[in-house]
């Protein structure tokens, strides 16, 4: 018997090598319209998406705003004539196609799915998301995708999750685990609706920032232990509900 029954992962970068997939999928769209490559103006990009990114996840401005803006300010630092929304359209399909895991993440799947129920809880674009998860070896061993573009609630926000456990059939709070890779979303939103949060750290970041994690591990085999062995392993403190 697990430790859980339900385990809600985070997609980017817990399962997802999002960083791969977003670089390869930029690379892609920038070359197709007459764009460098060079790093320099890779990380133009990526240091305005980050920013929005961040406005985001602060609840300052929404997603569809985003996604679009995004393309919009750096068409206008490049200089460019693009129409941002069929930019951020033709991105979009390029980076559905990037369904890369990170090492592990299937076996560790794998080895939770005779036991637990896997989903998947994530505030990425559904046209991307949708696309990366089908293409991807998890769309037979995770049986729910939960994504807050179709939910109509982002994480942090304790709405999603409620909406998420409602759909799962509103299990005990105690035998659901979300696992995520950013503590000021996954691990501040679990906490914030009552559930246990596993903070998955393999930068070995020092500090989650206000939103202490119930747990905290840096490798899957340390995940793996946590949710199939017993007892379970202490609680780093007392799950902090700053909101």
């Amino acid at each position: 018997m697990a430790n859980f029954d339900f385990i809600l992962f985070d997609a980017d970068n817990t399962l997802f090598d999002f960083d791969r997939a977003e670089h390869a999928a930029l690379k892609s769209v920038l070359a197709a319209r007459g764009y460098p490559t060079d790093p320099a103006t890779l990380e133009l990009y990526l240091s305005i998406n980050r920013a929005l990114w961040a406005r985001f996840d602060r609840g300052e401005v929404t997603q569809s705003f985003l996604v679009v803006e995004r393309f919009a300010a750096f068409t206008r630092a490049m200089g460019g004539h693009d129409d941002p929304a069929e930019f951020n359209r033709d991105y979009l399909d390029r980076l559905a196609t990037g369904a890369f895991l990170l090492p592990g993440a299937e076996a560790l799947c794998r080895a939770l799915a005779p036991c637990c129920t896997l989903a998947i809880v994530t505030n990425g674009v559904a046209r991307a998301q949708r696309g990366r998860f089908r293409r991807s070896p998890l769309a037979g061993l995770v049986s729910h995708l939960f994504i807050s573009e179709e939910l109509g609630a982002a994480k942090p926000d304790p709405a999603f999750f409620t909406a998420v456990l409602r759909a799962l059939g509103d299990p005990p709070r105690s035998r659901v685990l979300v696992v995520g890779d950013n503590p000021a979303t996954d691990v501040r939103g679990a906490l914030a609706s009552g559930l246990p949060a596993v903070w998955y750290d393999p930068r070995r970041l020092s500090d989650p920032g206000p939103w202490a994690p119930t747990w905290r591990v840096e490798r899957f085999d340390q995940l793996k232990a946590l949710i199939l062995d017993r007892p379970l392993p202490p609680k780093l403190r007392p799950a902090n509900r700053n909101t």
